[in-house]
C-alpha cells in the first residue's frame, strides 16, 4: 500500500435480475476505477431486511485501497451503481446493486444527508458482519473500539445469511 492510499471495507448486495452478475460486475468497476480491490469475501444470501416483501439479496465485502477520499469515493460508487441500473425508489427496495461504505481505514466521517461512515447500521446487521468477518476480522471500529468478530459474536440478529 502506498503512503497516501487508505483501506475501505465495503458491502456489495444485489437482489434483482442476475444478482451473482452483478455483484461481478461492481467488484470488477470498482478495481478499474476506485482502488485495488485485494480481498472479497464469498458470496451471501440474505432473505430482505427492512422491507421484506421482495426477493433475497446476494452480498459480498470487499477490501479496497483507494487513493480516493470519502466523498471521491462515494460520488464513484454512486457511478458505478447508475451504469449497473441502480433506481432509487423505496427504502431499503429491490436493486439491482448496492455498495456501501462500511469502513474507511479508521476514520469518522459525518456529511448531513450525504454519508456517514462507521456505517451506522453495521453493529446490528448479520449480513454485513459475516462477510466482513471474513475478510477483516480484526479490524477495529473507530467509535465502538470493538473488532469486527467481536460485534459478530455478541450480534442478535436471527435473519438467516447463508454462504453460497
Amino acid at each position: 500500500m502506498l503512503s497516501d492510499e487508505k483501506n475501505a471495507y465495503l458491502l456489495l448486495g444485489s437482489n434483482l435480475g442476475n444478482r451473482l452478475q452483478y455483484l461481478d460486475n461492481a467488484v470488477s468497476m470498482i478495481g478499474e476505477r476506485l482502488g485495488l480491490v485485494d480481498q472479497s469475501s464469498s458470496t451471501y444470501e440474505t432473505a430482505a431486511w427492512g422491507k421484506t416483501d421482495q426477493p433475497a439479496f446476494l452480498n459480498r465485502a470487499v477490501s479496497l485501497q483507494t487513493r480516493l477520499d470519502p466523498p471521491s469515493l462515494l460520488e464513484g460508487i454512486l457511478k458505478i451503481e447508475n451504469e449497473l441500473g441502480r433506481v432509487r425508489q423505496d427504502r431499503w427496495g429491490e436493486r439491482h446493486i448496492d455498495i456501501d461504505i462500511i469502513f474507511y481505514a479508521k476514520e469518522v466521517v459525518e456529511i448531513p444527508g450525504k454519508l456517514r461512515i462507521p456505517h451506522a447500521e453495521l453493529a446490528n446487521r448479520k449480513f454485513v458482519l459475516l462477510p466482513l468477518a471474513e475478510i477483516a476480522p480484526d479490524f477495529v471500529h473507530p467509535v465502538s473500539g470493538h473488532t469486527v468478530s467481536q460485534m459478530l459474536a455478541k450480534l442478535d440478529d436471527p435473519l438467516a445469511v447463508t454462504k453460497i
